[in-house]
């Protein structure tokens, strides 16, 4: 099998002409993306220096309110796809952007840490609504496009670019914003998510819940029961743990290398860049080719990512250049099997229950940040480990998923 799993022959189109092309509905979940990152991001990187400074919690609260905050959003998707499933994707959305808005405007009012770990929730689980939502709803458009326009993995393609420019445009609009205080960016951010769920109010399509009157167990059983979808969750969940990555380890390999974390702001501006300018052409290049040849090759380069730096930790102090190759070649990876990956879940999912299957292909992404970070933070302390270890157990991840999805394609399972 080769190319998109849905449709194998499109016509090629530069981005511009692709996005245009794409219907209204779809244009607008495509927007969705960036402008839930702008809102996100005027806030949330700020979050911990508000609660230590301004709020003077302690670091062990501090950690725990953004580990509430994550595991609210991350590990409830499986609740926000099921629901989408049940009642469609728009009542979600809105409900989502409702709770986003409410928990914004907590977190800038709040004084006390009650008040603070409830605004820091409500974003979470508000994301953990919207999120499977908007993805489940953009799977189902993109899969009634028309042959020769852009396939469902173009469409996420550019869905990840959108992304990746409200993360370059967020966290400049917060730090503005801060200048005044936290209150006035969390208030800001909330009227972006009001203006949100407006446009979707107005412009998304109030389509019929397939499964409205099947009871929860019933959806969640059948995709309990689709074991060659479980088997590739479970391998595709090394994607995420890849991902955060970028905000534990990068950290200490550039504390290590440089003497300090200057660099990290560049290094983040350096792999939003290669998104927006890589990641459609990318995953055209991906779609000609064998599904599962995207998907391991790119699990191999985020091995080769950490690899580098194992390599780089025996010499002296190498600067920023073991951290540059890492940042490259880990987006590099994530930019072939991202897309590709989530235009391959209606697949699995013979087009059936795409909210919860959305919803736990990243319920066990997060499920795996959680206990896989918790070990390699602790095998980056050089008190536990050699600094090499924790990069070379890093390194055997995304190459044990490469292993489980090229088994899953050696069998055919991951054709239609």
């Amino acid at each position: 099998m080769t190319g998109d799993p849905v449709r194998m022959d499109p016509r090629r189109r530069p981005a511009r002409t692709a996005f245009g092309a794409l219907p209204g509905v779809v244009r607008l979940l495509v927007g969705t993306q960036l402008a839930f990152n702008v809102g996100f991001f005027m806030v949330v990187p700020y979050l911990a220096v508000h609660l230590a400074t301004d709020l003077a919690l302690a670091g062990g609260l501090v950690g725990l309110v953004l580990g509430l905050r994550t595991f609210s959003q991350q590990g409830l998707f499986v609740i926000g796809g099921t629901l989408a499933d049940r009642w469609g994707a728009k009542p979600v959305v809105l409900a989502g952007c409702a709770l986003r808005v409410a928990g914004f405007l907590l977190l800038g009012a709040a004084g006390s840490l009650a008040g603070v770990l409830a605004g820091a929730l409500l974003t979470g689980f508000a994301a953990a609504l919207f999120s499977p939502a908007v993805e489940s709803a953009l799977a189902r458009e993109a899969g009634e496009l028309p042959p020769g326009g852009p396939t469902r993995a173009d469409v996420f393609a550019m869905f990840a670019v959108s992304g990746q420019v409200g993360t370059v445009v967020g966290p400049p609009a917060g730090a503005a914003l801060l200048l005044v205080d936290f209150g006035l960016a969390c208030t800001v951010a909330a009227a972006a998510f009001v203006l949100i769920g407006l446009a979707h109010l107005r412009w998304l399509p109030r389509r019929a819940a397939a499964h409205a009157d099947e009871p929860v167990l019933v959806g969640w059983g059948e995709v309990l029961r689709n074991r060659r979808f479980l088997v590739f969750a479970a391998g595709y969940s090394g994607y995420l743990l890849c991902y955060n990555q970028l905000y534990l380890a990068l950290p200490v390999e550039l504390e290590r290398g440089t003497g300090g974390q200057a660099a990290l702001g560049w290094l983040f501006a350096l792999a939003a860049v290669l998104v927006i300018a890589g990641q459609v052409p990318i995953t055209r290049w991906a779609r000609r080719r064998p599904v599962e040849q995207p998907l391991v090759l790119g699990f191999g380069l985020m091995a080769a990512a950490f690899l580098v730096v194992a390599l780089a930790l025996p010499a002296a102090p190498a600067g920023v250049w073991p951290a540059v190759g890492f940042v490259v070649l880990l987006t590099a990876g994530q930019m072939l099997a991202g897309p590709v990956a989530q235009a391959l879940v209606p697949v699995l999912a013979a087009e059936r229950r795409l909210g919860a299957y959305f919803g736990v292909l990243a319920s066990a992404g997060g499920l795996a940040v959680l206990v896989g970070s918790t070990a390699v933070g602790a095998l980056l302390d050089v008190a536990v480990a050699p600094p090499v270890v924790a990069w070379l157990v890093l390194a055997a991840v995304p190459l044990v998923s490469a292993a489980v999805i090229g088994a899953l394609a050696r069998r055919g399972a991951l054709r239609g």
